[in-house]
């Protein structure tokens, strides 16, 4: 709170330094929309969730199961209010947890199964009922709990080609699905018809690793493997029913000048005016940061040292990030602000020396009853305005109230009711961390 109230444009600053670090034998973790927790996979098959202001952790989520070789946990995703915590794994199930649940120890609330591993799955940006799964042989579902029994769709496209899809997300108001394809294509279905309407190839892109897009929805990343990080405008799509195919052109492209490395994850900052890039780095810890307000220039290279890094995830509200690293260290990224000691005082003055203050006689005294009297009806006096709005950083996008919306919307979550995360971790079980 006192780091909002001292720096209010943090969203539009980028990390430099790092804060702090946890150990929680992780290699993926993910803020909450509220920005005070993090959820993060811990080695081999837990989940745990942390309070980043006391750096302990207060659950964890034991739901996923070892057969043969070890699995490992393949994405983690919050629904819009971080009332329910969704997990992945190599063990072809996703996971739904209900944290506003008294139940100790935890017990899921719904788990999907499927026929091959899971390598990413996300909530819908409206809805946690309405979950995107992407498995390993180029399948990607969209599962609707909301219905009786719950319904599964195959993202296909419209003729009998077999695309294999590598990544998908939603965009941010919910209405596509965004997938990512072995040919270096991305296709764009509708979420509520589940019907394919735009082809994007991408010209000499190679297979597509990864997406994100920014919190205003205006912009999306791909990550391919011909090592390139690719920023475009989100196209608009008319409502006629045709499908649409064409060549899309990133507005930039980023890539590491040195190493040439591939990245491993990509971000934007809540502002949508930085990208940060993981590099995929066997002897280093290295995050890039471009500033898309500046021709999309590199701004800076975050160094975190020998421990390779997994994965990293921006702060939804802040200029922080969090990156995992291969040993299962969990590195917090701040930008550090030098406090303005003369904001405190209107003839505060910083000397070089120390010198000797001379106290007036009336100083320290303090006023009688009266004196206080006065003043405070002077006070009471004032007029205070109360329709002035303070400017916010960033502004989320108006809410059209279409029929995919409504669609959305129908039976939903119950997430938008407040609840309180109560500690569920035993004092013993807690692991030690560097404050």
């Amino acid at each position: 709170m006192n780091e909002q109230l001292m720096n209010p444009l943090g969203t539009r600053a980028h990390p430099t330094a790092v804060q702090t670090s946890l150990y929680a034998g992780a290699r993926k973790a993910k803020f909450d929309p509220s920005g005070r927790y993090i959820v993060a996979d811990s080695y081999p098959t837990s989940v745990c969730i942390w309070d980043l202001e006391t750096r302990t952790q207060v659950r964890r989520l034991d739901g996923h199961v070892r057969f043969g070789r070890i699995p490992f946990i393949t994405d983690l995703d919050w629904s819009r209010n971080s009332r329910y915590v969704l997990t992945a794994g190599q063990d072809w199930n996703v996971n739904i947890w209900d944290l506003a649940s008294e139940i100790e120890p935890q017990q899921r609330l719904a788990t999907l199964r499927f026929d091959n591993e899971v390598i990413s799955a996300s909530f819908h940006p409206r809805n946690s009922k309405i979950i995107l799964v992407v498995l390993r042989e180029g399948e990607a579902y969209l599962v609707d709990r909301r219905q009786k029994p719950q319904e599964r769709t195959e993202l296909e496209e419209n003729n009998d080609e077999r695309i294999e899809i590598t990544c998908a997300k939603f965009d941010a108001t919910g209405r596509y699905v965004f997938a990512g394809t072995h040919l270096g294509s991305v296709l764009v279905f509708n979420t509520r018809t589940k019907k394919m309407i735009a082809r994007y190839r991408l010209p000499n892109s190679g297979i597509a690793r990864g997406l994100a897009f920014s919190s205003n929805g205006r912009r999306f990343l791909t990550i391919n493997s011909d090592r390139y990080i690719r920023c475009f405008n989100v196209p608009s799509f008319p409502p006629s029913e045709a499908s649409i195919e064409s060549d899309l052109e990133p507005t930039y492209r980023f890539h590491d000048p040195v190493n040439k490395n591939a990245w491993l994850a990509v971000a934007f900052s809540p502002s949508g005016e930085w990208v940060a890039g993981g590099a995929d780095d066997s002897a280093s810890h290295k995050i890039f940061i471009w500033d898309l307000n500046n021709d999309g220039r590199l701004t800076v290279t975050l160094d975190g040292g020998k421990e390779t890094l997994s994965h990293l995830h921006w702060h939804p509200k802040l200029a922080r990030i969090a990156s995992c690293t291969k040993l299962g260290n969990i590195l917090l990224w701040h930008n550090p602000t030098p406090e303005r000691w003369g904001a405190y005082a209107a003839d505060y003055e910083e000397v070089d020396v120390n010198v000797e203050y001379e106290e007036r006689e009336d100083e320290f005294d303090m006023p009688d009853a009266e004196e206080m009297k006065r003043r405070k009806e002077e006070a009471e006096q004032v007029d205070v305005d109360v329709d002035e709005m303070p400017e916010q950083a960033y502004v989320p996008p108006a809410q059209v109230d279409d029929e995919d919306t409504q669609w959305a919307e129908q039976n939903p979550d119950n997430d938008d009711k407040p609840f309180t995360l109560k500690v569920h971790i035993q004092e013993d079980a807690v692991l030690n961390n560097d404050i």
